[in-house]
């Protein structure tokens, strides 16, 4: 896609979820179960990242059409820190003995793209003592770009107590945070330098947890599965043929014309944003454009407080289903989108992909 399009009306909306593990390292399904919920859950497709250092190999065999449903292997590659979200490998990486920057060279050599993962997580105060997987070494050029939202890493940071932990398994979807500040400062200003692409995922894992006499499995895949989305936008109906879909989605991702839903609130399909200048030529999110006066317009599902963001900062507020403004200067434009929830009030919805008008 290129920044000089004339119509957003064909563009075509495909939903799915990233980040999964399944039993080839600590997930608690195989790939082919995982897949049948995703299908029941009406995801469009499906991206295993099982860890590096427990998989024996890569598995890219299970690739493939499951039903409507694409499955895709990734990796999620490191072991104490520094975990990193890699797509389109054609062979597996180790992140043993290796440096940050040599994995996300190494992923790149073999045509791979990747997302640093949960960068800057604070881990869960009640039974893991807060032990978290952050991202230390910030200096590492190359990659793609981040994953903003995390369910499992933001579910579980609530849960500090056992009554916290009772009360966020009990309200899963309206006791979760949006982003960090921590993660969207560092993702904005990155982006002051370059085009830097969010993505969000769930970390599902589908796994059970002991306490005493309790015994549960507080994030089944059913759920987590559409919990933090990927909506990525193609410019035609997603191919038949399996190798070509894979690249369409993949495009998508590396693109950043995406955005992220948190669908278990409510679903976020047909959420648009997107910029049109004044000589008639558009751009969505994750476009550059040279910038000229213009209109940012915003829709979305459901009415929603609207906020979009401007080289980090908060530019305009608005509230319903449309926001439409005017621009006069140039800059990287987001969107934020809020969902109202009784009780629970303004929870976290959507998250855009910049557009970028320099």
């Amino acid at each position: 896609m290129g920044g000089t399009r004339g119509d957003i009306s064909g563009l075509h909306e495909y939903v799915g979820n990233v980040h999964v593990h399944s039993n080839y390292s600590d997930g608690a399904a195989s790939p082919q179960q995982i897949a049948a919920i995703a299908n029941r859950r009406g995801l469009d497709f499906l991206i295993l990242n099982d860890h590096d250092y427990m998989a024996k190999e890569l598995h890219l065999e299970d690739e493939g059409f499951y039903g409507q449903l694409i499955l895709l292997v990734g990796l999620e590659i490191g072991g104490r820190y520094h975990h990193y979200l890699a797509f389109r490998l054609k062979e597996m990486v180790r992140g043993k003995g290796l440096s940050p920057q040599e994995v996300i060279d190494r992923v790149r050599a073999q045509g791979g793209f990747g997302f640093l993962a949960h960068p800057f997580e604070k881990g869960m105060p009640f039974h893991e003592k807060s032990i978290a997987y952050t991202w230390n070494d910030l200096s590492v050029e190359g990659y793609t770009g981040i994953c903003i939202w995390n369910f499992t890493s933001r579910w579980k940071e609530r849960v500090k107590t056992a009554i916290h932990g009772l009360f966020c398994v009990a309200f899963k979807q309206y006791s979760l945070k949006g982003p960090s500040k921590e993660t969207l400062a560092f993702w904005d200003a990155k982006n002051q330098e370059r085009k830097v692409i969010a993505i969000g995922g769930s970390d599902a894992h589908g796994s059970g947890f002991k306490w005493g006499p309790i015994s549960l499995v507080p994030i089944s895949y059913d759920f987590a599965l559409t919990s933090i989305t990927i909506h990525v936008l193609l410019d035609r109906q997603l191919s038949g043929d399996f190798e070509e879909a894979k690249g369409q989605i993949y495009g998508a991702m590396e693109q950043g014309h995406l955005f992220i839903g948190h669908d278990n609130l409510a679903p976020t399909r047909g959420f648009r944003f997107f910029f049109e200048g004044q000589s008639g030529q558009m751009a969505i999110m994750g476009e550059e454009l040279i910038f000229e006066p213009g209109i940012l317009k915003v829709s979305t599902p459901l009415e929603g407080r609207i906020r979009i963001v401007r080289n980090g900062s908060l530019w305009a507020i608005g509230q319903g289903k449309r926001l439409e403004k005017k621009i006069a200067e140039p800059g990287v434009y987001r969107v934020e989108v809020y969902l109202r929830i009784p009780v629970f009030g303004w929870r976290p919805w959507i998250f855009s992909n910049p557009i970028f008008l320099r």
